[in-house]
C-alpha cells in the first residue's frame, strides 16, 4: 500500500502549483529587481549587484525574461 498524492494533502503540493493570484506564487526576475530597487530607495542599505559579478542575473536571464 503506497501513499498518494491524496493522502499527503497540501504538504504534498509544490509552489508552483499555487494560483497565479496567491502571494505565494512564483515571482519572476523583475519583480524582484523592482521591489530591490523600492528597498534601496527607502534606506536599506543594500545595493545593486554590477553587472557581470557573482549573482547579478546575466544578460541572458534579462533578455529571457523580458520575452
Amino acid at each position: 500500500m503506497g501513499i498518494g498524492p491524496q493522502a499527503l494533502g497540501s504538504a504534498g503540493m509544490s509552489k508552483s502549483s499555487k494560483p497565479c493570484g496567491s502571494p505565494l506564487a512564483k515571482r519572476g526576475l523583475w519583480d524582484n529587481i523592482h521591489a530591490k530597487r523600492k528597498r534601496i530607495a527607502k534606506g536599506s542599505g543594500e545595493k545593486m549587484r554590477k553587472p557581470g559579478s557573482k549573482g547579478a542575473p546575466s544578460a541572458k536571464a534579462l533578455k529571457e525574461s523580458q520575452s
